[in-house]
Parts: structure tokens; sequence; C-alpha cells
């Protein structure tokens, strides 16, 4: 299993452990689950289990899962509300669980559904914060400029022109293998849920991609990864949200200056030059509009710009 599941411990007894190591091999090998969301997902599962540990005063099992009841999993959302845990935490962590017992059923290892009538507080409506096109190019410009060693400084020009000049996550691009690298303007990314979608590459782009391959001093077969750290293994996420926050303390950007934000960069820029939401959308590879639409931060005047020239109803006097 990858190195960040390994340290995670799980209060439970062998024949859940068993289930759970089942369930983290599907989510990886069958679902393709990014290995971030995996992470997050067995965190939160550990800690409801640590809570069933002390709750029920013994380490859980396949049959305690059986008959849990929705009054102990409320118990346990009180207890990670006293804890002053988020809202928008907690409902990852729900996901986490539905996810599990999903899997747990389909398995024929536990038919619970005390977790379905059990609602959740809302987590509050998160609000993108774009950086302005300014911030964007210079954060691009000095990336080159802080790094220790050239081919790491334009490897990091690469990573972050694709995250803004294309809307990438950063899991996305970091996933790319040499043989990914485009020499058309189209290049084809594996999304969430192994999604493909079709991103148009700028010129600009592809030029970064190719001045670091130029300078990067490990292997460029198809099969590898087009991304290296300086040991030779395939970066990390990590490495490059490090890199960010040292670039907007440098810059004096803000704390949401973070590598998701150049994706939230590339739609809303895209937007107000008159980009089209449902394109936007496939650019993005978001399974709903609505999803586009908090992305972007949709400006209501521009909506009802186009509203007046669109609909019907608008035109008649």
């Amino acid at each position: 299993m990858p190195r960040a599941e390994k340290l995670i411990h799980f209060t439970a007894q062998e024949d859940l452990l068993a289930a759970l190591e089942d369930w983290r091999r599907w989510l990886i090998t069958e679902r393709r689950t990014s290995i971030h969301t995996v992470d997050g997902y067995c965190r939160d599962i550990a800690g409801f289990l640590e809570f069933l540990a002390v709750y029920h005063e013994q380490a859980p099992n396949i049959a305690v899962m059986r008959e849990l009841k929705p009054s102990d999993f409320r118990a346990w959302l009180a207890a990670r509300l006293r804890k002053g845990v988020s809202r928008t935490s907690i409902a990852r962590a729900m996901s986490a669980l539905r996810n599990l017992f999903r899997f747990l059923d389909r398995i024929g290892f536990v038919h619970n559904q005390a977790l379905a009538v059990v609602k959740v507080p809302k987590p509050p409506k998160a609000i993108p914060k774009p950086l302005n096109a300014d911030d964007a190019v210079a954060l691009l410009r000095r990336a080159a400029e802080i790094a220790n060693e050239p081919w790491i400084g334009a490897r990091d020009v690469a990573i972050l022109a694709l995250l803004y000049g294309c809307g990438l996550r950063i899991d996305e691009a970091l996933s790319l293998d040499q043989g990914d690298v485009t020499t058309t303007d189209v290049m084809t990314i594996t999304g969430k849920g192994n999604k493909q979608r079709l991103v148009p590459v700028l010129p600009l782009v592809i030029n970064a991609i190719d001045v670091y391959r130029s300078a990067c001093p490990f292997p460029l077969e198809a099969d590898r990864p087009l991304f290296y750290g300086s040991r030779g293994a395939r970066l990390n996420a990590g490495i490059v949200q490090r890199t960010m926050r040292r670039l907007r303390a440098d810059l004096g950007l803000p704390e949401t200056a973070t590598p998701h934000a150049l994706r939230h960069s590339f739609a809303t820029h895209l937007l107000a030059g008159g980009g089209d939401l449902r394109t936007i959308q496939e650019l993005l590879g978001h399974a709903s509009l609505s999803t586009t639409q908090r992305y972007t931060d949709v400006d209501i005047q521009r909506l009802v710009e186009v509203y007046d020239r669109a609909h019907p109803r608008a035109v008649i006097s």
C-alpha cells in the first residue's frame, strides 16, 4: 500500500482490520480514488473507530459494525462538534463512513442502514478565492527564481503553468507520465472517477514542460513520472504546497494562494473573459454545472447580461 496509508492505525479487531484493508485496496485499484482522498478517508475512519472503542469499551469488530444504531453515529457527531471540528470536516468524515458501509454491504459483511437516517450539519458554502491575473503570472516567474536548482525551478514553473493554464487539479498534474506529454495543443487528462477529458494546452504551457524536460536529470521514458522529486521518485503534492507557501510569503500573497487557487483562477478568468459555463464545466471535469458555478464565483451582473441577450422573454417589449 502507498506510504501515506501505512502510517494510519485502526483501533479494531482482526476481522474488521482485514475488511478495512480490502476497502483501501478497492478504493485505490478499482475505484481509482486519489491517494490523498484515500488517506483522508482512512484518517476519518480511524477517528470513528477510536470513538467506538471508548464508547463501547472494546475495539470494534464486524459484529459491532452490524449492530450500530443511529444513536451511535449521533453520539460520535456530537463528540466531534464538542471538539470544535468544522462542519466541512464532519461532512467529509460522513462521506468516508458511507463509502465504507456501502463496501461492507457489497461484500456481504455488514448490512446496516442506521447511517442512512443520520443527518449531518450542512457545511458552509465554499467561496473560491482566485488570484488575479498579475499575481498568477508573478507566481510562475518567481518559481524559477527561488528554486535551489535550475531543473527544479523549471519543474515548478511547468506544474504551476498546468494548474493555471489548463485548470488541472494538483493530483491530475502529478499523476501525469512522460508519455502523456502532448506535442499538439490538446492533452488527455484522467480526473476523478477515472474519467477522461480533453484540455487545450497553451503554447506557453507546452514550452514550460519542454524546458523542464530538457533540464530534468531523470529518465524520460514514456512510463516514467512526468514530474520528479529531488530523489527521482514521483513528485509529492506536499512539495508543491510547500513551494506555494514560500512563493506567497515572498510575494506578499494571502494564505488562500494555494495550488488549488490556480485552478480557481483558471476558471474565473475564463468566465470573466467571456467563457461559457458549460465549456468551463467540461474543462474542469465537473459532473455538475452547479459545482462549476461555485468554483468560478459567478458575477451575478454578468449572468443578468447573458440572460438579457439570450432569453426569448428578455427581448419581448
